[in-house]
């Protein structure tokens, strides 16, 4: 009985770690971002960066999720030097999307 309690603990302590990194910004950035935005959010010649960056830094957390969950179009507004669209990113989880735009805004700075 005492093993099936430790293998039970173990089993949700292996759950709840998977989900605090799913949530981690930085590693989220690192896997869905980073190709595109350069190491840091410096940006690339596809896509802005997101250090220093005033759309970013003034942005409601809600606008930046929804830029994440469902795309950008690359000509759109003052992003018309880049000719691909970012893809949107539906299929990561509201806490994902989160915990990216906490990850964003803290490179905005």
């Amino acid at each position: 009985m005492r093993k099936f309690i430790g293998i039970g603990v173990v089993a949700l302590s292996l759950a709840f770690a998977g989900s605090a990194m799913a949530s981690n910004g930085a590693g989220l950035f690192k896997s869905k971002c980073l190709a595109c935005h350069g190491p840091d959010g410096k940006g690339t010649a596809m896509a802005p960066a997101f250090t220093g960056n005033a759309w970013v830094k003034d942005s409601s957390a809600a606008d930046i999720a929804a830029v994440i969950k469902n795309g950008r179009n690359g000509s759109a507004k003052k992003y018309k030097n880049f000719a691909l669209g970012m893809p949107p990113q539906g299929s990561l989880s509201d806490a994902d999307i989160n915990a990216l735009v906490e990850y964003m805004k803290s490179l905005s700075n």
